[in-house]
């Protein structure tokens, strides 16, 4: 195998693999702010067999290096037609891939179907660089091990220089931790985007959300006005929305004071949707606390138990923040759980017109089980 960059993690261990797309910094290049684009984010694994570019354009990976454990990746090739990232107006849109860097054990450079792109391709052009040929296996047993660290990929030859490592160790040192990071300014509208329908007005609160969010609003008829996550109440008041959907995002909801603050003003007066960090969005509004997980759930085939019902169906998953189910207030119901871990994947309450999800029902990639969230939460507005 030819080595050319590793992986190098903030406990200085370092994973050996060969790079494509983007040419990625020297170690002696990482000085803080001195490199246009340094490949250094928390590392996360991801469990799905397939759907890696809507994975790399979802706005829910910003800041974050991903490692896909399936063992082959790129087969396919890519299209920008199933890119995620949102419709961002009023900045440049920049590349579309969102996450900071890819690693992956087998990277598939053989022909694709006609009028796509390879993988790689897809990288270097939006300035992202992968590891290919990394032991995946390894690094996500560490991560499952350990939790999701900080690294940075670089190009450092065969093996790194002690120098080298240092280098490195001393720079992520400086990297902030996901934790308490707002993450929402980077990605998401600055200004209001409209989607004609006929039918109810959704306000969507943009902190990243996915494309195919929209899709799913409007499949159903929704006539969507998309607004920045830092819109006031006034303003949203003003679009005289039916129902107000908060969306994913990426970084931690507990600095997210505004949105939460926001929510809060109309808990009990016009019907609150969320999704992912728009769920953890409103649990903040209801006065419950988030907390961070050690690795996160990151794929497409996690299964979610419907309390309610007692159903339980698998969904797609991208967060490393939870719910703290013990500090829910009266009268609000935990109504999706996880089934492997029993950690909280969503809410309803009745009187204060809310329900939310942590999963993603929108899919894209992964399973259409959870679809019909959709419908549920367009039920609100019937009762």
């Amino acid at each position: 195998m030819d080595i050319d960059a590793h992986l190098i993690l903030d406990d200085g261990s370092a994973w050996p693999g060969r790079s494509f797309g983007a040419d990625a910094p020297r170690p002696e290049d990482l000085v803080r702010g001195s490199v246009d684009t340094a490949f250094d984010g928390e590392v996360i694994f991801n469990t799905g067999m397939t759907g890696y570019h809507e994975i790399l354009t979802d706005p829910s990976y910003t800041g974050q290096i991903v490692l896909m454990t399936s063992a082959h990746i790129g087969n396919y090739g890519t299209d920008d037609a199933w890119s995620e990232i949102g419709p961002v107006s009023g900045r440049s849109r920049g590349p579309s891939i969102t996450a900071r860097g890819l690693v992956v054990r087998n990277l598939y450079d053989g022909p694709v179907p006609g009028g796509r792109g390879t993988l790689d391709e897809a990288l270097r052009r939006s300035g992202v660089c992968g590891l290919a040929n990394a032991d995946t296996r390894g690094l996500t047993l560490k991560l499952r091990r350990e939790g999701s660290r900080n690294g940075v990929i670089l190009r450092t030859g065969a093996e790194p220089t002690t120098a080298q490592r240092d280098a490195v160790t001393a720079y992520l040192d400086t990297m902030p931790s996901m934790a308490g990071r707002d993450l929402t300014g980077d990605v998401g509208t600055v200004v209001v985007v409209e989607f004609d329908g006929t039918g109810p007005h959704v306000v969507l609160v943009d902190c990243g959300v996915k494309m195919n969010i929209l899709r799913e609003l409007r499949a159903r008829g929704c006539r969507v006005s998309v607004v920045p996550s830092g819109t006031t109440a006034p303003e949203i008041r003003a679009l005289n929305p039916d129902a107000i959907l908060f969306s994913n995002g990426p970084g931690d909801p507990e600095p997210l004071d505004g949105p939460a603050e926001l929510a809060r003003s109309f808990l009990g007066q016009v019907p609150l949707w969320g999704i992912c960090l728009g769920h953890q969005i409103l649990a903040r509004a209801v006065g419950a606390r988030t907390y961070k997980m050690s690795f996160g759930h990151h794929g497409i085939n996690h299964p979610v138990t419907d309390e309610r019902s007692g159903r339980v169906f698998v969904t797609s998953q991208n967060h490393g923040f939870a719910v703290e189910e013990s500090s829910l207030p009266e009268g609000c119901r935990v109504r999706f759980r996880n089934a492997n871990d029993g950690s909280v994947e969503g809410i309803e309450d009745a009187s204060r017109r809310l329900i939310c999800v942590q999963h993603h029902p929108e899919a894209a990639p992964g399973p259409v089980d959870s679809s019909w969230i959709f419908d549920a939460f367009l039920a609100t507005l019937e009762n």
